[in-house]
């Protein structure tokens, strides 16, 4: 069923390549300079059917989720949704997830290469008493993404109305042209978008016809090259052991008066006491610098260079500053390129 996809998505020009996690991933279209406009000027259509998709079902889901994750669970209804984040017992980031609310359900969609990880961590913590339920969909579903300003009047096209101006993560499931779709408001990245989730036998037909409706198809290389640019922070770059959702700026993702929950303790420790020692940033640099690098004012190191892209405007990278070094307007050096500290747009201030 996938095949099907790749086939159409490969007769428009995609090339193919395989992740760690194994997964077959079309990496660009040929039209990366095309993609990158219609993100801000139209509508981009990008391929996430390679990340996860889990599903945590019967009557304790929304409390066993409540446990296990930076944000508040019980709040939810059907139709809502929201980004949490899974951390360690000392609260380092796993990944950075977004989860959306049904009538019986929740949907998990997580970074591919966290998909296992999570479903062990997940399947850890359901006890004998709890009514809780793990099933991982990712073979039998697709996830697309649409990003850009035009994404809302493409979606027009198929009859999508309900969702325009509604909070991040609204979702609603749809029938268009026999196909059920769930389609969620948010592109995954800062760019305005939506995120729609469908059955793997329906993925060729649904790709054709957004893209009929007008959608640019985008690969995965402009896709990481917005990650970095806009600061969505990835697992093993910038979501590791080594870092906090705290440091990580994913302010969105935690509610404090939640209650007890994994890291609860650390990062309830970290914002009462002023503990956040380093933090994520943008840096606008002067040249190509592989990630590892370390940012230095003068002698002293105060940070580490975790992603870096070239974009049309000059070479962009995310970096952990240290929080008394300073930030936005800060100067440094990163290996051989001198670099300025900036915000993204993805991250919290």
């Amino acid at each position: 069923m996938i095949q099907e996809l790749h086939d159409i998505q490969a007769a428009a020009g995609a090339t193919f390549a395989e992740l760690t996690t194994k997964e077959i991933v079309p990496v660009s279209f040929g039209n990366d300079a095309e993609a990158i406009a219609a993100t801000k000027q139209g509508a981009a259509l990008y391929d996430r059917t390679h990340w996860g998709r889990i599903q945590i079902s019967d009557s304790d889901r929304l409390r066993f989720l409540h446990n296990q994750s930076t944000n508040n669970f019980n709040i939810l209804k059907p139709g809502q949704g929201c980004d949490t984040v899974f951390v360690t017992s000392t609260a380092r980031t796993i990944d950075l997830a977004t989860a959306y609310a049904t009538e019986d359900a929740v949907l998990l969609l997580v970074s591919a290469n966290r998909r296992r990880q999570l479903l062990e961590l997940l399947d850890r913590y359901i006890f004998p008493m709890d009514r809780v339920e793990l099933t991982d969909l990712t073979d039998t579903t697709v996830a697309f993404s649409l990003l850009g300003p035009e994404s809302t009047q493409l979606l027009k096209k198929i009859g999508v109305t309900e969702l325009e101006n509604q909070p991040y993560a609204t979702h609603k499931l749809i029938n268009f042209a026999g196909m059920d779709i769930r389609v969620a408001v948010g592109s995954g990245l800062a760019t305005p978008g939506y995120t729609l989730i469908a059955q793997a036998g329906d993925a060729a037909n649904l790709w054709k016809e957004l893209v009929k409706a007008g959608a640019v198809p985008m690969g995965d290389r402009v896709w990481e090259q917005l990650r970095i640019e806009q600061g969505r922070p990835a697992p093993d770059f910038e979501l590791t052991d080594d870092y906090n959702p705290l440091e990580a700026r994913l302010l969105h993702t935690i509610t404090y008066d939640k209650g007890c929950y994994i890291g609860q303790e650390t990062i309830a420790r970290l914002n009462t006491y002023k503990g956040v020692k380093q933090q994520l940033w943008g840096v606008q640099l002067s040249g190509a610098v592989e990630p590892g690098t370390a940012v230095t004012i003068g002698e002293e190191k105060v940070g580490k260079l975790t992603s870096f892209t070239e974009t049309e405007s000059g070479f962009f990278g995310l970096a952990y500053i240290r929080t008394k070094a300073g930030g936005q307007g800060l100067k440094v050096q990163v290996g051989s390129a001198s670099g300025e500290v900036v915000n993204v747009p993805f991250l919290s201030s």
